[in-house]
């Protein structure tokens, strides 16, 4: 379906940002069922959503001749939940509604909000804008929405998530009741409802999540691996791709903290998005990545929300996303505007049943893929020095003196291995995953081994029913308790918890390591035994015997 029917201005703004034909979505808004009436809309991210509610809207603002009228209250208002997206909205609207003459206006958390009042008094078509700071500004009276035409709910979902329920009533109360309410939202649970109900009259529903469910243009991959090695696998993964830009999830502020800070430690230019950073860290942190300064941004949920980077090709759920959609918003910051994407899930070896589950849930089908090993990232490596090298270059004077200096002094392979070199120590190391030379599971012999006639034995709440293995047991052992794998006697893997035994003498010391290593998000539980675990009977009518013990626990529940 071409853009024939739009207003010239608008059909000429997007010709000239290389649009086609449009979305599913963007089409969807354009039907004569749709012209004129309230919208309820379930879109995916990277739907091409912002340009399709910009359309939609066109004729409720657009006077006879296709331009705007004269600047003052507001016409259409437009409300999202981050001030990123935010922006970004603002952004889209500018260039679509530019050849208009259109004035536009954010009003966003973090910002200058006397600027923001400013810039309101001198008038303005639409407003984009945060639910906190758009109340602030009508409560002050800087914010005039008795002309308003369009309200725009976009990712309404996210805002009612986030708390902000009693500022969107707030916000639409104030609003003329013969406005149109677009409504745009990921899922439709009942708060979504409700809020639909109350807002809109004789909404026209549009979903096009199914024709879009998966983003063709995106691959997904999944990868087990040992818990401790997860931010090896990290690394490897941008090694492997070295991707223009990379997008790295985590669940938390702290391990946003965390893997950045190990990242950049390593050599990787990268940047950080969370809660904690102020607006001026978080566009700072954008335009590095715009300019291509950084290339690794390490970010919470929302804080990625809204951010649009023609250049990103590699999403990694470093942390897994919490339900479906979190993996489907995640994962669509990539494979955009017919661009190729991949997005990786990380997945710790006791939890590979809930991501498959979560995939099946996405309806996403995911190749299961080793995570990939320094002699694959050299290879590719060498792969993409020589596609430089073949690439077609021009050269003054200055080099093309220089390089006959060195042929005369030195051999030409020689030149060429120093070349090879100097490109080589520019990139991070990979990393070798410990769970690569683990050995196979391993039950208690028949005598004690040397240094281990005097052992305690522990248990921890993980067994077969969470995919226990001894490859990522192992490991993690070793990291929290700093012990070494010889510091490690016989494992019993039982159905719901794992017992393993080690040297009295060092007992003390593992217990007290096991206490300062807990995270707050770390649900692994500890406890010592009073000796070694029943060995497997077959089920009787008598309960299983229980073992006296002390706990120690990993980490904080939750």
């Amino acid at each position: 379906m071409p853009f024939s029917t739009l207003p010239e201005p608008l059909a000429a703004a997007l010709s000239a940002r290389g649009y086609e034909a449009p979305t599913a979505v963007q089409a969807a808004v354009l039907t004569p069922d749709a012209e004129g009436r309230d919208l309820l809309v379930s879109a995916q991210t990277g739907s091409g959503k912002t340009v399709a509610f910009g359309l939609a809207i066109a004729r409720d603002l657009l006077d006879a001749e296709d331009k705007m009228p004269r600047a003052g209250a507001p016409l259409a208002l437009v409300i999202a939940p981050t001030r990123e997206l935010a922006l970004q909205v603002a952004r889209e609207l500018l260039w679509l509604y530019g050849p208009t003459g259109a004035r536009i206006v954010s009003c966003v958390g973090g910002m200058d909000a006397a600027r923001e009042r400013r810039n309101l008094s001198h008038g303005a078509h639409i407003v984009v804008g945060t639910p906190g700071r758009l109340r602030d500004h009508l409560e002050r009276g800087a914010l005039d929405l008795s002309g308003l035409k369009v309200a725009i709910l976009d990712e309404a979902d996210e805002m009612l998530d986030m708390g902000f329920r009693e500022d969107l009533e707030g916000i639409l109360d104030g609003t003329p009741a013969e406005r149109r309410t677009l409504l745009f939202s990921a899922t439709l649970a009942k708060p979504i409802v409700a809020l639909a109900k109350r807002y809109q009259k004789d909404a026209f529903r549009i979903d096009t999540r199914e024709a879009e469910r998966g983003h063709g243009d995106i691959s997904y991959q999944a990868m087990t691996v040992a818990p401790n090695d997860i931010e090896n696998a990290v690394v490897n993964l941008l090694r492997l791709h070295e991707p223009d830009t990379a997008f790295l999830f985590c669940a938390t502020r702290e391990a946003v903290r965390h893997l950045h800070a190990n990242l950049v430690e390593r050599g990787f230019d990268a940047v950080a998005l969370s809660g904690e950073h102020s607006q001026s860290e978080r566009n700072h942190a954008l335009q590095a990545l715009r300019d291509r300064r950084a290339r690794v941004c390490v970010a919470t949920d929302v804080a990625a929300r809204g951010i649009d980077l023609p250049s990103l090709s590699l999403v990694v759920h470093v942390e897994l996303p919490r339900d479906a959609e979190a993996l489907q918003h995640r994962s669509g910051r990539t494979g955009r505007a017919g661009k190729k994407g991949i997005a990786a899930l990380i997945v710790p070896y006791q939890r590979r049943r809930r991501v498959e589950g979560l995939l099946r849930d996405a309806k996403i089908n995911a190749e299961w893929i080793g995570v990939p090993t320094p002699e694959q990232i050299h290879a590719a490596d060498r792969e993409r020095l020589l596609a430089k090298l073949a690439e077609p270059v021009e050269f003054d004077e200055a080099d093309v003196e220089l390089g006959a200096r060195l042929l005369a002094e030195k051999r030409p392979e020689d030149i060429a291995a120093l070349l090879v070199r100097a490109y080589r120590a520019k990139l991070p190391a990979p990393e070798e995953l410990s769970a690569g030379g683990v050995p196979e599971r391993r039950e208690r012999p028949e005598g004690p081994r040397p240094g281990f006639e005097d052992t305690v034995w522990f248990r921890m709440n993980v067994g077969r029913r969470h995919n226990a293995d001894p490859r990522w047991l192992l490991p993690l052992l070793c990291r929290r308790g700093h012990i070494t794998k010889g510091e490690i006697g016989a494992i019993r893997i039982a159905n719901d918890e794992s017992a393993f035994e080690i040297p009295r003498a060092i007992a003390g010391k593992f217990i007290a390591s096991v206490k300062r290593t807990a995270t707050p998000d770390d649900d692994l539980m500890f406890e010592q035994m009073s000796g070694p675990p029943a060995a497997p009977q077959r089920r009787t009518n008598s309960a299983p015997p229980r073992h006296a013990a002390k706990p120690y626990r990993g980490g904080r529940r939750g």
